[in-house]
Formats: structure tokens, C-alpha cells, sequence
């Protein structure tokens, strides 16, 4: 848990692009200090500059929320203290060591022996590691479906995850860059290594939305130029990203949908309380309905002008680029995957398509699926059938090509 930070600089937004360093940040917050006001009556009465809050008001404290005519300063009213509190651990989610484990998480399969989907006439075949890369504001938690499925085909399984907060903060992502070049540096130990029987070993990346996609790219990028490396990748499943990867209204509609998704929940917590209390009225229901609908409709607009300034940043800009470039044309020789939803409103499937069409008419091996009706990373738990059915087909195809090499 790290110390509440402002999210973006006024002097940032209206005058300089120039970032200063950021300081490492204390990984506690400061204590908070008790005034007694009996003995400290001066403290008390003197007007206070106004702080950056927190975004999220806990359940059945539902506060008002004045619009402001200016989006971005109204979202400079917003904190992400509430961000900062991690999600209980999972004892058998474990990684490598105590200082990887801030970083990703492995889950080694029970018996990787029993991978159904290597091995040629008896013979055993690559020890496998999927890579699950999450969707912005996704815990592990969140993944542990996915990883249990991969776990039971034998498959051992590594995951990460971006807190939105390490993306909106002075640094524009470097801290997630880091994390991603010491993951990448993971991979690259255990993939250039052999089991003690002699197997080789594999990897396979399943990402999710644009934020998953984009640090499958980083790590790409990493591996470039080291052949021996990007042929050991014997698949890549891309669940609802791939678009839209310079466009403000994306990136604000899955900042929006990370940051406002727990506030929903709480919301909608506080309302089933109030409604088995009997307190449920007029004048709740307008509180749980009209007032989450305003504040969504303001943060999303506040985030589309703030990605309009930041998206043109001469080092966001190049550096998107970069690996945009790599995912669209330097894609490794493996079969791929596309997982995505005409209804998905973060995402436009529209960009989607294109990717898949240009993948195509370079020579790629490209199978998709599109759900039509389930929400943005949401395709699992809506058609959970359909989903393993088309995942178990992608898999076969995959190793079947490996086989052949």
C-alpha cells in the first residue's frame, strides 16, 4: 500500500510537459494526526487548501458531487487513496521469491507432465507457462479462473497486473515499465532453460484489453532480435484488445471503467442495505441512479481531455508507437488468437478487425471469435463454455505447429 499521490500536475496540464523525476514512494502511508481542539482551537479554525480526495466514497456514504464546468480540474478533485488498498493474498497464489511477488505471480501446475497438448507419439513434449497479462485494475484474484483452467491442462502459469494509480501519476507509466522489463527478464531465464529431464520449455501469452496487449508489446520488444527467444512462443490469445491504441476515448473508457468499477459495487452494496433496512424510497433511488450516471459522464469526460493532452506527449507518443508497431507488423511466427464482442464499449471492435485483417494479409496464422453480446473482458464468465471450447481449439492448433518444427 502506497501513499496517496495527486494524480496530475495543474502546472502539467496547463503549461509544462516537462515531468521531474519521481521519488520512490514510501510504501506506508503516513499516520494520521489526531488534533485536539480543545488545546489546538487555531488549527482548527484556519481555512485549509483544498486536498485531493478520495475517488471512491465507502458504502452508504454516497456524498453529493458538485459538477464542475471544467472537466480536467474536476478530476483533479479525485484521489487515489482508496486505490492504494490491495486485495487480500491468496496463499496458494505464491511467486518465486518475496520480491518478484510485488511484481507477478507464479502458479506452477501440479503436474506438468500431463499436458495434453504436447507430447508426439509418447514422447513428452515442452514444459508450458502462460503468460496472463490483465486488464487495467484486474487483481489476481481475478485471474485465478484462468489460471486454474491452464493449470489443470498442465500448464504452469505467471500473472501481472496494473493498478490504474501506477499509470496516472507524474511518471506516465515507468514504474509499469519496469515491472514489465523485470517480468520479461523472468521469462527469458526460465524459457531459456531445460527441465532436469530435458524438456524444452514454452511460453504462451493471453492478454487482456489494451493494457494487456500493450505490455505483451513491451515485452516483445524486449525479445527482439533474439530469435532463438521468439520461437520459443507458441501462442498468443488477445481477449478484447488490439484497438484503438491512439485514440483519447479509449484509453479514457478503460481508465473510467477501472477507476469507477468499485464505486459501482459500492454503491449498489449500500442500496441493497438500504432496501432490506426499508429505506429504499424516491430519494434513494435517485441517489444510486442519477448520481452515479453524473459522476461517471464527468470523470470520462475529464479523462478524454486529459488523454488528448497526454496521447500527444513527444515520449507517450514514440513510445506508443514503438510498440505499436511491433505488435502490428514484428508479431512472432505463432498462431493468434483474437477474443472480442461487437457490444464492447470500451474497445471498438471495428479496430479489432482491422488488426486481424492486416495480420492476416501478412501470412499469420489469425483465429477469432467474436461473442457479439458480452461486455468488455467479460466473455469468460458470460459463455464460459464457449469460451474453454474455442480456447482448447486455439491450443491444439498451437501445438500441433510446434510439433511440426
Amino acid at each position: 500500500m502506497e501513499a496517496p499521490v495527486r494524480l496530475f500536475s495543474r502546472q502539467f496540464l496547463t503549461k509544462s510537459h516537462h515531468l521531474p523525476t519521481p521519488n520512490r514512494l514510501n510504501p506506508h502511508p503516513f499516520p494520521h494526526r489526531f488534533i485536539n481542539p480543545t488545546k489546538h482551537p487555531h488549527l482548527i479554525s484556519t481555512p485549509k487548501p483544498i486536498r485531493v480526495r478520495s475517488l471512491f466514497s465507502p458504502p452508504g456514504n454516497y456524498s453529493p458531487i458538485t459538477p464542475n464546468p471544467n472537466p480536467i480540474n474536476f478530476l483533479l478533485s479525485l484521489s487515489s487513496s482508496h486505490l492504494s488498498n490491495p486485495s487480500p493474498q491468496n496463499p496458494d497464489f505464491t511467486s518465486q521469491s518475496n520480491a518478484s511477488s510485488r511484481l507477478f505471480a507464479w502458479h506452477r501446475a501440479p503436474d506438468p507432465a500431463a499436458n495434453e497438448f504436447s507430447g508426439l507419439g509418447g514422447k513428452p513434449g515442452p514444459v508450458v507457462t502462460v503468460v496472463l497479462l490483465g486488464w487495467l485494475g484486474a487483481q489476481r484474484r481475478h485471474l485465478r479462473k484462468y489460471v486454474e483452467w491452464y493449470n489443470g491442462k498442465g500448464f504452469h502459469a505467471v500473472t501481472f497486473v496494473v493498478d490504474p494509480r501506477e499509470l496516472l501519476c507524474f511518471d506516465l507509466g515507468r514504474r509499469v515499465e519496469a515491472r514489465v522489463t523485470e517480468l520479461a527478464n523472468e521469462l527469458v531465464s526460465w524459457v531459456s532453460g531445460r527441465e532436469d529431464d530435458g524438456r524444452e520449455r514454452r511460453l504462451v501469452f493471453h492478454t487482456f484489453s489494451n493494457t494487456g496487449w500493450f505490455a505483451y508489446g513491451y515485452i516483445l520488444d524486449i525479445m527482439q532480435g533474439r530469435e532463438e527467444l521468439l520461437e520459443k512462443i507458441a501462442g498468443c490469445v488477445f481477449d478484447s484488445g488490439g484497438g484503438g491504441a491512439f485514440d483519447p476515448k479509449v484509453w479514457a473508457g478503460g481508465f473510467s471503467a477501472a477507476l469507477l468499477k468499485n464505486r459501482s459495487s459500492a454503491t449498489l452494496r449500500s442500496a441493497e442495505i438500504n432496501n432490506i433496512n426499508g429505506l429504499d424510497n424516491q430519494s434513494g433511488e435517485l441517489g444510486v441512479k442519477e448520481k452515479p450516471q453524473l459522476f461517471e459522464s464527468l470523470v470520462l469526460s475529464a479523462l478524454e481531455k486529459l488523454f488528448s493532452v497526454i496521447l500527444k506527449l513527444s515520449d507517450v507518443d514514440q513510445k506508443l508507437k514503438k510498440i505499436f508497431s511491433i505488435l502490428s507488423t514484428n508479431q512472432p511466427p505463432c498462431p493468434q488468437l483474437y477474443l472480442y464482442s461487437t457490444a464492447d464499449k470500451v474497445v471498438p471492435f471495428q479496430s479489432i478487425e482491422m488488426l486481424i485483417e492486416g495480420q492476416r494479409k501478412m501470412g499469420r496464422k489469425v483465429l477469432s471469435y467474436n461473442f457479439r453480446s458480452s461486455p468488455h473482458v467479460d466473455h469468460y464468465r458470460t459463455f464460459p463454455d464457449t469460451y474453454l471450447s474455442v480456447l482448447h481449439s486455439f491450443l491444439k492448433e498451437c501445438f500441433a505447429t510446434v510439433k511440426q518444427k
